[in-house]
């Protein structure tokens, strides 16, 4: 797993604490070479991993490095899915079997169950549908190296309050067995997900949470945080470091860089002088993530 994540919210129009910025982010990257001119940015400083949600845009993202692998030789993706949103947008549009037939190949044999009425059958085999939306959400990373695979927070969230705890070693089994990939789990309530992970044996996993100064979306609040990061077996990705913009970049990777046990810090930015100053900053105050890889 390497150091330092770049992220992809700045792409999308995703920005927690300003509306305004999230729009005129959003409308600046509706062209992709925007998207790919940064990318060039995140690798001609030294950035390795573009960690990036399945969102549809990211197809055209994919094929650009897809086409020019010699120009990135040793870059990497860090598939984060579902994208919820077209998830959601699917099922408004075209209705629940119409939204399955857009994700599961027509020639399944459990997409034909469930079009046939045969709800309990499908019920029967989650598995199978779930490493078969898995598969939908990783073809367009066909190509590419993706060592890391992880599940989003919403759905990790969502499955953590259902109770469905096997949807965790679904995912992971998965994943490792289809695509000799780790997984990871993205969430807003660590301390559950921990337990959890714990319960179903899965070992050391990688685990991507807020840890910021201010408590910015940390579940349980910051001292049970940096008791568990300091405490717990697993591997840590800090996100949302800067709080969304209300942290100044040094006292938040400073903080950062105090949670000796983190191992990866992930940070979306959108100009070069941004990138390199938190790279630069990475590189500074928190050693044990610099930018190289992990043995």
């Amino acid at each position: 797993m390497n150091r330092i994540l770049f992220g992809d919210n700045q792409f999308f129009g995703v920005n927690h604490m300003s509306e305004e910025k999230a729009r005129l982010q959003a409308a600046r990257f509706q062209d992709l070479q925007a998207i790919i001119d940064v990318l060039d940015v995140v690798y001609e400083e030294g950035i390795r991993v573009f960690m990036c949600t399945t969102q549809d845009r990211m197809v055209d993202v994919c094929e650009h490095f897809r086409q020019h692998k010699n120009r990135y030789p040793d870059f990497k993706f860090y598939p984060c899915m579902p994208y919820a949103h077209k998830y959601a947008n699917a099922v408004t549009e075209y209705g629940l079997l119409g939204a399955l037939q857009r994700f599961l190949p027509s020639s399944s044999s459990k997409f034909a169950a469930i079009l046939k009425g045969s709800v309990s059958a499908a019920k029967g085999d989650v598995e199978g549908i779930a490493q078969l939306l898995i598969d939908s959400e990783m073809n367009m990373f066909r190509g590419l190296e993706t060592p890391v695979i992880f599940l989003q927070n919403v759905v990790t969230d969502l499955l953590l309050g259902l109770g469905f705890k096997d949807g965790f070693r679904i995912f992971a089994e998965h994943v490792k067995r289809k695509y000799n990939a780790e997984a990871g789990f993205i969430t807003m309530n660590l301390p559950r997900l921990l337990d959890v992970l714990d319960e179903l044996g899965l070992e050391n996993p990688i685990v991507c949470s807020n840890v910021n100064k201010i408590g910015f979306r940390m579940c349980g609040g910051i001292d049970l945080y940096e008791k568990i990061i300091a405490t717990r077996n697993f591997r840590p990705i800090a996100m949302s470091v800067l709080a969304s913009g209300a942290l100044l970049p040094r006292e938040a990777i400073e903080y950062v860089a105090r949670q000796q046990k983190i191992e990866s810090i992930v940070f979306g930015a959108s100009s070069r002088a941004n990138i390199r100053q938190t790279k630069r900053l990475i590189d500074e105050l928190c050693p044990q993530c610099s930018d190289a890889e992990s043995a």
